[in-house]
């Protein structure tokens, strides 16, 4: 079959790799469409996972074609979403219902062969059945949107709470649209990219801006969400929290990125600072969040590129052109 490999550091290629085969409890899925993340581009840069070459993608969804000899909740034939979570269930962690910090933490398309191909793998329990209104290819999108769940439930997002998020990307525009469904009386989006501003516009803000400085809450934002990972905007976010409020570290930096805080303004306000790390327990409810219309997906996803254009893709998500870019087979 045909799938993009990240060979080494720096160095994407599309080539003929075997067909897939499924274990006892799993099935194969013809992909449909695998969106490109930020993710992708650490595991380009050498950071995640934890050898070369890997088939990347772990936001995927398809088609079931094929079924392992213990498979009985899925036939050939069903559509599903895929999570790629995949966990040991043994560790500290996972016992405690932390799967998202297991010791041994794995996904597919980090650790093992990813959606990023014409087929994947995948545990029969990571697949999500979707219903007949939901597009396959527009269903790439449940990945991100169960991280953005995740993100809400660490935030325990309050009624009538005062919104600022850092980035208009497919992660921020996503953390906007639950934001407007979870009762904020405001939400306020910055980012230096206009396009992008424009479209967190579209789905409707209470104000945007270039800066924070141009927007009129001297006294802070209840909730700062971060989804840029960016040093600067990580710093500036810091500063805009009112008292009691919550900044939450939503986007993914680069291992080495640092930034400088206020233990007495923490101490004496009563901040919290907090962080989410991919999916728990947040798929299926994204699954259902989607097929509801919590996103639109011709807003969401900007460009569907042809697998054979891998590198291209790669090239133009580093470059902040567009929204979601996702590759099709």
């Amino acid at each position: 079959m045909k799938a993009a490999v990240i060979e080494s550091v720096g160095k994407a290629v599309v080539a003929e790799v075997p067909d897939p085969a499924p274990g006892p409890r799993e099935v194969v899925v013809e992909v449909a469409a695998c969106g490109l993340c930020g993710t992708d581009l650490h595991i380009l840069q050498g950071e995640f996972a934890p050898k070369l070459p890997i088939v990347p993608g772990h936001e995927f969804a398809g088609e079931v074609v094929g079924v392992g000899s213990q498979v009985t909740e899925l036939s050939v034939g069903d559509r599903v979403a895929v999570d790629p979570s995949l966990y040991c269930y043994e560790c500290r962690y996972c016992r405690t219902g932390h799967n998202n910090l297991c010791e041994r933490w794995a996904a597919i398309g980090v650790t093992t062969a990813g959606g990023a191909a014409q087929f994947a793998v995948a545990p029969v329990a990571n697949c999500v059945k979707l219903p007949e209104h939901v597009r396959t290819q527009d269903a790439a999108l449940v990945e991100p949107l169960s991280c953005a769940v995740r993100g809400y439930d660490v935030l325990q997002s309050r009624l009538g709470a005062h919104v600022l998020i850092y980035g208009s990307g497919t992660m921020g525009l996503m953390m906007l649209e639950l934001a407007k469904r979870t009762g904020a009386a405001s939400v306020d989006v910055v980012d230096v990219n206009p396009q992008r501003l424009e479209t967190a516009r579209r789905l409707g803000v209470s104000a945007s801006a270039a800066s924070p400085d141009e927007l009129d809450r001297p006294q802070g934002w209840d909730l700062v969400v971060d989804a840029t990972g960016n040093a600067a905007a990580i710093q500036d976010g810091l500063d805009r929290v009112a008292k009691a409020g919550t900044f939450l570290q939503f986007g993914v930096a680069d291992y080495a990125t640092r930034v400088t805080i206020d233990p007495y303004r923490i101490y004496n306000q009563e901040i919290t600072i907090t962080g989410s790390m991919a999916v728990l327990h947040s798929f299926e409810r994204a699954a259902e969040l989607f097929a509801n219309g919590v996103l639109n997906p011709e807003v969401f996803i900007s460009d569907r590129i042809p697998l054979e254009r891998y590198p291209e893709a790669l090239d133009q998500f580093a470059s902040g052109v567009g929204r979601k870019i996702v590759v099709v087979p």
